[in-house]
């Protein structure tokens, strides 16, 4: 744990401690005194450390599932999936990102997938949440579904109106498309979007994307 804790926070171990009590104490205040963002690189590298010497198959899951219920009963809205902690966020956002991107490929749209997880990513990142980023990749997995769906290379905007969509959700959807667009411009205008706007466009483009692809089998 020492080894990993250093190369994760670029220090040096003390060379002076050497019993597995003084290591533990090195350990515990390297910890207490690491930004948040750090404690949670090392938490993703012990997972991944976990995984090399756990030979029930086991004991990453046990580690997951552990760290998860002590985020939700400590109120933090992280959570950790397969070894990568990403932003929680709502009930509604995790509900709707939870299976995105497995739904996306099992009907055939392993780039919307792909640009979920970008969107993900982005929203997760440490210290900061890149959310300029998780919104434009939110909106191309919508593009890419829309275009999969309504056999066009169309843009979003027009590719949406070939859907056929029932009312009043086509004037929702475009509505989202255009709020998403005004972020676009106010970015270079200087304003930066919110961390919820992020959420709300992520969560709402993942469920729209569910709904087209099963829409299109049901």
């Amino acid at each position: 744990m020492r080894d990993i804790l250093c190369q994760v926070l670029l220090q040096r171990p003390d060379q002076d401690n050497w019993s597995a009590s003084h290591v533990e104490h090195e350990v515990s205040g390297l910890i207490d005194e690491a930004p948040w963002y750090r404690v949670y690189d090392f938490a993703e590298r012990l997972y991944a450390q976990i995984g090399t010497r756990d030979f029930t198959g086991t004991q990453q899951a046990r580690f997951e599932a552990q760290l998860n219920q002590l985020f939700r009963e400590r109120g933090v809205g992280w959570e950790m999936r397969q070894g990568t902690l990403i932003a929680r966020g709502s009930e509604a956002f995790a509900l709707a990102t939870g299976h995105a991107t497995e739904v996306m490929r099992q009907h055939g749209a392993p780039m919307a997938a792909n640009e979920v997880h970008e969107a993900l990513r982005d929203i997760s990142r440490r210290p900061h949440a890149d959310v300029s980023g998780a919104i434009q990749h939110a909106m191309a997995a919508l593009e890419c579904v829309a275009r999969e769906v309504g056999g066009t290379t169309d843009t979003l905007g027009p590719a949406i109106r070939r859907l056929n969509l029932p009312a009043p959700l086509d004037q929702a959807v475009e509505k989202l498309w255009g709020f998403t667009s005004q972020q676009g411009r106010h970015i270079l205008e200087g304003r930066q979007p919110q961390f919820e706007e992020a959420e709300l466009v992520v969560t709402a483009a993942s469920a729209l994307s569910v709904y087209l692809l099963r829409r299109r089998t049901g």
